[in-house]
């Protein structure tokens, strides 16, 4: 693991709060590896909240690159408990939340997170609460647009063989089940994998309408390439992976064109002066632009400083205020639902051939009822 130390955030000292107990929150991501692109901004989106803590507040972070073992995020874990610890941003990676969830269990630290693997919100654990839509959320609204707004019934879906890419594929199915459409095609692809094209030839024999991918950054920017360079007419609606613009960046606009993803958000096609002064902000910190996943986690961490600044400042006091409160951020309105599911809505972009940033097509609010 690689430790990187930010002197900014380790002395955020307000006036009259010399002597405060500090908020320590550690920032545990995998900034290696092949989830780099999503870890760098959910890292990222989780500093900037930190930059800007309320006044009268002394916060401590420490970030810690978790790559992409499970043993790593566990031991970064022990470490960080070694300190009191206020909440801790929590990996995105679903092998690693796995992972890491009973010694959270254990040492009563809450994990605050913005992976979209299903299962880490099954566990029956009172301590992990996700920012970002999970499947059952993102899935929904993936399906719908398919099927309610393309009106195609015939999807070939592939899927990463990751935790993470099981469990949307597992949605994915049980949702176009729900809304009357027969898959033709499924096919699990490797992170490692080099060569796509034999699997969208695959998937293109099978004759379906749409091609849906639930894949991370790397392999959704390598399967739109190829399937640009082939000449594929079919319409592709990818995963949140897609919106990211460290994605589009390795895509030329024309090979992005009539490419569409579902999103927790999408902080580059503006849509309110609060996501444009993030937006800006983010920019100005990191020299990038920002994403859904940077946003999810900036929301998730303002609401554990929010409630810092309130008064929650043990673990469990806080854990008690992200499970029975609201908090109105710049994506949505958070709110768990008995699980730690606080994200509920979601939206679709798409890209008109001309540009990297994509435009806001269509938006889907409170999918689990969750919020009202």
């Amino acid at each position: 693991m690689r430790r990187f130390a930010f002197p900014i955030l380790l002395s955020l000292l307000a006036a009259g709060a010399a002597h405060a107990q500090p908020v320590n929150v550690p920032v545990l991501v995998p900034l290696t590896g092949f989830l780099s692109l999503e870890g760098t901004s959910q890292r990222n989106g989780a500093l900037l909240a930190l930059k800007q803590a309320p006044a009268g507040l002394t916060v401590a972070a420490d970030v810690v690159d978790t790559g992409t073992s499970p043993e790593a995020a566990v031991t970064a874990l022990e470490r960080a408990a070694g300190k009191p610890v206020t909440a801790v941003v929590a990996s995105m990676l679903g092998t690693q939340m796995l992972a890491m969830l009973p010694l959270a269990k254990d040492y009563g630290l809450p994990l605050v997170t913005v992976s979209g693997t299903a299962s880490i919100t099954e566990q029956g654990n009172p301590w992990v609460f996700r920012f970002f839509p999970g499947d059952a959320v993102t899935k929904a609204a993936h399906a719908r647009y398919v099927v309610e707004d393309l009106g195609r019934k015939r999807p070939a879906v592939i899927y990463q063989t990751t935790a993470y890419g099981q469990g949307g594929k597992a949605q994915l199915m049980e949702q176009f089940q729900k809304l009357g459409a027969t898959p033709v095609f499924e096919e699990g692809v490797d992170t490692s994998a080099k060569d796509l094209l034999p699997v969208i030839t695959k998937a293109l024999a099978a004759n379906p309408d749409v091609l849906v991918l639930h894949l991370h950054s790397a392999p959704t920017a390598l399967f739109i390439r190829q399937a640009a360079a082939h000449g594929v007419g079919v319409p592709i609606v990818a995963g949140s992976a897609m919106h990211q613009p460290s994605t589009a960046a390795l895509l030329e606009p024309a090979e992005l064109k009539g490419v569409c993803a579902e999103t927790a958000a999408s902080p580059v096609s503006g849509g309110s002066p609060e996501v444009e002064a993030f937006t800006a902000a983010y920019r100005g910190a990191f020299n990038a632009e920002p994403d859904a996943f940077a946003l999810a986690q900036y929301d998730g961490v303002r609401m554990v400083l929010d409630a810092a600044a309130k008064g929650a400042r043990t673990a469990e006091q806080v854990r008690d205020a992200l499970a029975k409160g609201t908090h109105k951020g710049l994506a949505m309105t958070y709110a768990s639902d008995g699980k730690g599911n606080m994200a509920h809505s979601a939206v679709i972009v798409c890209y008109d051939g001309k540009t990297r940033v994509p435009a806001l097509v269509k938006r889907y609010d409170s999918l689990t009822g969750a919020v009202k």
